[in-house]
């Protein structure tokens, strides 16, 4: 299961905030270049092909024809085409070799590209609403929904109990499995068992930031209270402390989304999970930059 923050996103074993990005929702990079141009030329009346020639550096003839799929983009424009959507990290590079894709003839290559594309594409999810966000009010919540895969579909609250640490009363466990129904992330089968429908979910809007800001809260708790709860042999916790500018703080954060998603990729290939795990990362500042206060 996945979580998002501005997107949130959580995965099956797995809990991770990463920002929602619209540069994998296409399989023709031009379709992005055209619905950008017309969203900006809405908010700006004056923004015309001309203008948008300007930034990708051909002539507005050529922009026409390329937003229209009667040509490409030139391979000397797709750094200012990123640019301009303000691209940066994967999605930066799902775009260039969308591009790659849309230009090559040879079937043999156009599929190594598109599998290469589609390494670097999230999983799909499905968005939490408002009235929904109940999912995040208690951190042991998602640890039933994950115990009941861990558990192949037993949904026995008791045993569940056992299972869950720090440790969580019959009667919490027993809620969380009927709002797991209740909001369609579960779905009672045969003999009593449940099925995880939703394997990914996410969360947006100014309500789902604020759920999410205090989940995070207390599986940090959780993540340092696991110090003295569990030995070495089956936690693993580490720490970094660096000195960075603007850019290197920027590559951290596109380190570690990729390190997110190569998490999610190998959690997926789980056929019978036998535990469930909390994985947190966090980037704080000890000492913020000068242009940012104290």
């Amino acid at each position: 299961m996945a979580k998002e923050q501005d997107g949130w996103q959580e995965s099956a074993g797995s809990l991770t905030l990463v920002p929602m990005d619209v540069g994998f929702d296409y399989d023709d990079y031009r379709d992005v270049l055209k619905a950008v141009f017309e969203r900006r030329k809405e908010s700006s009346p004056q923004f015309s092909y001309k203008a948008l020639a300007e930034i990708l550096g051909i002539d507005p003839a050529g922009t026409f024809r390329v937003l229209n799929k009667e040509r490409h983009l030139p391979a000397r424009c797709v750094s200012r085409a990123i640019d301009f959507l303000g691209l940066t990290g994967r999605s930066a590079e799902y775009f260039v070799l969308m591009t790659s894709y849309g230009r090559e003839r040879r079937k043999v290559a156009r599929q190594e590209i598109l599998d290469k594309a589609q390494e670097l594409r999230d999983v799909p999810r499905r968005r939490l609403e408002e009235d929904e966000l109940s999912f995040l009010r208690d951190w042991w919540v998602v640890a039933v929904r994950c115990a009941v895969e861990v558990l192949e579909g037993r949904a026995i609250p008791e045993e569940i109990a056992s299972r869950i640490t720090p440790s969580v009363r019959i009667e919490d466990v027993r809620t969380a499995l009927d709002l797991l129904v209740s909001l369609g992330i579960a779905k009672k089968a045969q003999g009593g068992t449940l099925r995880i429908v939703d394997q990914h979910l996410t969360v947006d809007g100014r309500k789902g930031r604020l759920a999410v800001a205090e989940f995070q809260r207390k599986i940090l708790e959780l993540a340092a209270e696991s110090v003295d709860r569990f030995p070495r042999e089956i936690r693993d916790i580490s720490t970094l402390t660096v000195t960075v500018d603007e850019d290197a703080f920027g590559d951290i954060r596109e380190i570690l989304k990729d390190c997110r998603r190569r998490i999610q990729a190998r959690v997926g290939d789980v056929a019978r999970p036998d535990r469930a795990l909390q994985v947190a990362f966090s980037i704080f500042p000890l000492m913020p930059a000068s242009k940012a206060g104290r």
